[in-house]
């Protein structure tokens, strides 16, 4: 267990596949822009332009460069944009949660899966295995915990059902809804 940050202490077995794109293709190879954001991490689009332009979490994929340009988050930031959510409404000091995202955009996007973090309110804790997180408890210093893969999967799954953009070539993907037949044969043009 090691206060963030410092160097990762991710324990896990490798990749963490992505369940959540149907199709679409590999979360590192999509961008969504805000109001998909949002929508994925349950925030408001005050809150996500507040966020990037105090520079807690900007968007990795293109920033905004003056009025109509519009900016767009990789899965990664739509991921850490949950965690701080959830790290805000637990009481967490703003100074402990931009050192968590800090660290959470050091770590390879695969280890971030496997990470549990671990807060007593005034300080994010990375725990990489059972024992250190009993350490934690021990000393009296957890308060409670984000399983990272648990809001991972959160992520993939909202961020399947909206508008998404092809990195490599621009092109906008259309949301999917599972239920929708009809619009999956308009876009497969059947």
């Amino acid at each position: 267990m090691s206060a963030l940050p410092g160097a990762p202490q991710v324990a896990g077995a490798g990749p963490r596949p992505s369940v959540g794109t149907q199709g679409r293709g590999a979360p590192e190879q999509l961008g969504y822009r805000g109001p998909s954001a949002c929508a994925a991490a349950g925030i408001t689009y005050r809150q996500l332009d507040y966020w990037a332009r105090t520079g807690l979490v900007q968007p990795s994929v293109r920033p905004a460069h003056g009025s109509g340009t519009q900016r767009l988050y990789s899965f990664r930031d739509v991921l850490v944009l949950k965690i701080v959510k959830r790290l805000l409404d637990a009481g967490v000091s703003l100074q402990s949660i931009r050192t968590a995202v800090r660290a959470l955009c050091a770590v390879d996007l695969a280890e971030l899966s496997t990470m549990t973090l671990m807060s007593d309110g005034a300080t994010v804790y990375r725990c990489a295995s059972p024992e250190e997180l009993a350490e934690l408890l021990r000393g009296g210093r957890g308060v409670f915990g984000i399983a990272v893969g648990a809001v991972w999967a959160d992520v993939e799954s909202a961020l399947a059902q909206l508008q998404a953009e092809r990195l490599d070539t621009g092109e906008a993907l259309p949301a999917t809804h599972p239920s929708d037949e009809l619009a999956r044969r308009r876009h497969r043009g059947i």
